[in-house]
């Protein structure tokens, strides 16, 4: 256990959880706590993470991650996609909560891929599968991953109209998209109208929680060959974007 602020105490975890609509087994706190130790212990070799107080992480990465799962639920979704998976947030929490749930991290940046893979190995995650290569190469119509996951997540992966480039031709028709976004949403939605329309798809829903928004988007129809566009592009020249916004 980390000598940081807080211990990784049932009760203590409970009462946070509580205030995400949560209720996490004693077995599942232990591994999430266990996650957190690899974590931490990897940060001190690459950039993971800024947080490192462990009550911190405990609400604004394991809590933060698992606000999406009562909407997985409800999508029923049978597989996911973790877009831009990074440290592992929101998609190790999810799949050490829901060894039922197949897996996938998406990660381009290869050494952080390597992390998730050892991690998911330290954790005997058989429910999980890293990526290491690009959401426009992977989504696109020879990329292997097009239309392949019920439910694509994302948490801080870049603006929405962006986001909705990468990760709609992921999803199945009628699947979702769910971001964990910040104090921003609704203007991201805003400035997403075009990129929704272009890549028909609806915001359902949005639910604040106590440390995001949760996102909801539905994929409701085809998806044109040329989205996802060529690596970089997306997030150089969005969906919709003025053009003096574009670089």
């Amino acid at each position: 256990m980390s000598e940081n602020n807080s211990p990784d105490s049932p009760e203590e975890i409970n009462a946070l959880a509580a205030e995400y609509g949560l209720q996490l087994s004693d077995q599942d706190i232990a591994f999430l706590g266990r996650f957190l130790d690899v974590l931490f212990e990897a940060n001190t070799r690459m950039n993971l993470t800024r947080i490192v107080d462990r009550k911190q992480a405990w609400t604004r990465h394991m809590l933060d991650s698992l606000s999406v799962l009562p909407f997985l639920e409800a999508c029923q979704a049978q597989n996911m996609l973790d877009l831009g998976a990074g440290g592992g947030f929101p998609g190790m929490p999810v799949a050490i909560v829901r060894p039922d749930l197949p897996v996938t991290l998406l990660e381009a940046t290869g050494k952080k891929a390597r992390f998730l893979v050892d991690a998911a190995t330290d954790l005997s995650l058989e429910n999980v599968t890293v990526l290491s290569e690009r959401a426009e190469t992977l989504g696109s119509p020879e990329g292997g991953g097009r239309f392949a996951w019920d439910v694509v997540t994302a948490r801080a992966v870049g603006p929405m109209r962006v986001l909705l480039e990468l990760a709609l031709p992921l999803v199945v028709e009628g699947g979702y998209l769910i971001a964990i976004k910040g104090e921003r949403a609704g203007e991201e939605i805003e400035e997403a109208a075009k990129a929704l329309r272009t890549l028909n798809a609806t915001v359902e829903k949005t639910h604040r929680t106590p440390s995001g928004t949760i996102v909801v988007v539905r994929r409701d129809g085809p998806i044109l060959k040329m989205y996802p566009r060529r690596p970089g592009e997306p997030s150089h020249s969005p969906i919709g974007a003025p053009a003096r916004e574009r670089r």
